[in-house]
């Protein structure tokens, strides 16, 4: 086998006679005697062919390239994707690795892109304007909205679609994007998050780096009323009124016992929470914001503000789910609590949402945020008690049965056509039956049988699983629905089902399911 005679490369070569001067005949550029065949080299050779190799390193790098040519990049190294981990919930702020200075200005820097990304999802979503029904209204007046508010992909009606096998929707992308899972306004961050109305009156629940996306007219009222399945001849016994620390004593002094009382008093006082504390690792700047939230904040008047949040017992943070604030309005009938937890006790649910709710269930940052751990036997059982005295609204039009009283409703009319089919063709009584319209169960729709895999604005939208069955009862006063807010309204709600059920429902029989529905 014939050697190479050169040892350096023609381009090297070259690039050495530029720089240095120093000419080098071509074709030779090592001594003549070197270029004779021999089996080794001797340590001379070695330091002379090092010194060969350093020369062609510093020139080559240093030189500018000729004309024409082009150093070829080094392969890239694809970056390692990071561990998984179960303590993403650790800030670097909180472990010293950045200040809430710089921290704050960031999130306030980047306030407005954020924000304008969920509006413009929304907006791609839904029909956002307000469309008040002109009888219709919640217990307290605000006017339900009508709906739905959920687009439609271009040329395609509702009827079409419920009309398409599951497969072509799924293939073809036209599962309408509102009946997708609704992303947290800032999913890669979540947290608690308050409806511009609160702000208005608790300016401590404000965050510096996000804003509630849903426009206040897809709300519950605010403050809603108050019923007790101790005292239904009251009716609402809120006054009016937000219920808080200052004045819970003067709205509930003689109808609520001492106990009762005390474990209000414990459901509207702050505690340290996962955004609003005093550590550095928080999203309030506001002076009373440190001191935490109240059970209340939520779930205000026992009822819902339609605050949001993002599950604590998932992980990672994009698989996290939306939550929207369910009622407490009935819960002494109600036998599973959390969406996905099946708690078995509103005791469980109260000592758990202190303990790890609160917390994004990271129970490392609520040690040095300050977690509240309730003593069960007599601050749990008070709470709990005073939960348990939450009704529903009343409804005049239901029977003791729960269901439509004959002597109000023709049998031709809207809302009893609504219940025959609710009961029948529709089958939401096989998750919702009579009288408090749930069966405290789980049910998995299978929802994911419509879309593909996707991620949108930090979730990913992929299998949900089991949800628990939420009551029906008082419905109208509970908007936004399903268990992340995604469908704004009973029509949305009707909607979604057709087509999950595969129902092919008639206009006018989704009609009647709203009416029917807006009695209970």
């Amino acid at each position: 086998m014939k050697r190479q005679n050169n040892l350096l490369p023609t381009r090297v070569l070259d690039r050495i006679r530029q720089a240095t001067g120093i000419q080098i005949p071509r074709g030779s550029n090592v001594p003549q005697e070197r270029r004779k065949p021999r089996l080794g080299y001797g340590l001379g050779d070695m330091a002379l062919l090092s010194s060969a190799l350093l020369l062609i390193f510093l020139v080559d790098s240093a030189l500018p390239q000729q004309p024409g040519s082009k150093k070829a990049d080094p392969p890239a190294v694809p970056p390692k994707p990071a561990a998984p981990s179960s303590y993403d919930q650790i800030a670097p702020v909180l472990l010293g690795q950045e200040t809430i200075q710089a921290r704050m200005a960031k999130d306030k820097a980047d306030k407005a892109a954020t924000m304008a990304r969920q509006l413009k999802l929304l907006e791609e979503r839904y029909d956002l304007k307000s469309h008040p029904d002109k009888t219709i209204a919640m217990s307290r007046g605000k006017p339900i909205q009508v709906g739905p508010a959920a687009k439609l992909p271009d040329g395609m009606t509702w009827q079409k679609l419920a009309d398409m096998p599951v497969t072509e929707i799924r293939e073809k992308g036209l599962f309408p994007k509102g009946f997708l899972p609704l992303p947290h306004p800032k999913h890669e961050v979540g947290g608690m998050v308050f409806p511009q109305m609160m702000m208005k009156q608790f300016a401590r629940l404000e965050r510096f780096d996000i804003d509630f996306d849903l426009p206040e007219h897809f709300l519950p009222e605010f403050p809603p009323a108050i019923y007790l399945s101790t005292r239904p001849d009251l009716g609402d016994v809120s006054q009016g009124k937000v219920v808080t620390v200052d004045n819970f004593q003067e709205i509930f002094q003689g109808i609520l016992n001492t106990k009762d009382l005390e474990g209000l008093r414990l459901l509207v006082t702050q505690f340290p929470q996962q955004q609003f504390n005093a550590t550095a690792d928080r999203k309030t700047e506001k002076s009373d914001g440190l001191r935490g939230v109240t059970c209340f904040d939520c779930h205000v008047n026992g009822h819902t503000s339609a605050a949001t949040h993002l599950t604590g017992d998932i992980r990672p943070q994009s698989h996290r789910r939306r939550i929207d604030t369910p009622s407490l309005r009935g819960v002494n009938i109600q036998r599973l609590f959390g969406s996905q937890r099946a708690l078995k006790s509103i005791e469980d649910f109260t000592e758990f949402e202190q303990r790890g709710a609160y917390f994004d269930g990271d129970q490392v940052s609520a040690a040095a945020k300050g977690v509240n751990p309730l003593e069960r036997g007599s601050q749990v059982h008070f709470m709990s008690e005073f939960q348990e005295l939450l009704d529903f609204p009343p409804a005049p039009g239901l029977w003791l049965d729960g269901k439509l009283d004959p002597g109000k409703f023709a049998a031709d009319s809207p809302e009893m056509k609504g219940q025959s089919l609710f009961f029948g063709k529709a089958k939401c009584a096989v998750c919702h039956p009579a009288p408090y319209y749930t069966d405290n169960l789980m049910h998995d729709l299978q929802v994911d049988r419509f879309y593909t895999t996707q991620t949108h604005n930090g979730l990913v939208a992929t299998k949900q699983g089991k949800i628990k069955t939420f009551t029906l009862r008082g419905i109208k006063d509970s908007p936004p629905y399903f268990h992340d807010g995604r469908l704004l309204t009973l029509e949305d709600t009707v909607e979604f089902f057709n087509l999950i059920l595969e129902l092919k429902l008639a206009v006018e029989e989704k009609q009647a399911l709203v009416a029917f529905m807006q009695q209970l």
